[in-house]
């Protein structure tokens, strides 16, 4: 349970970096609306593993929404990867 509420306050603070404002360049923005839509799967993800756990869901659904998000998070590092990639292909540069 603690560990969930500081998962959370964690989240909660780290939120903002998810939401660039409206005058974010275009592919910033697109960055921004990626991360909040991750954001909002991993939460529909949490809904339904303690729908699961309370016999609110069925395995069906929960084992279903489990590969979703194993396939978003597998995504998701997979651009972590290439960005880092990218960031230190720049610092090799000479200048």
């Amino acid at each position: 349970m603690l560990t969930s509420l500081n998962a959370a306050n964690a989240y909660s603070a780290a939120r903002t970096a998810t939401a660039p404002g409206a005058q974010a360049p275009d592919a910033l923005r697109r960055v921004g609306e990626a991360a909040e839509e991750f954001a909002r799967h991993m939460g529909q993800v949490d809904q339904v593993a303690t729908a699961a756990m309370i016999g609110q869901a069925n395995t069906h659904t929960l084992v279903q929404t489990l590969a979703e998000a194993e396939l978003a998070m597998d995504t998701v590092v997979s651009i972590r990867d290439r960005v880092v990639e990218a960031y230190q292909e720049i610092l090799r540069m000479p200048v």
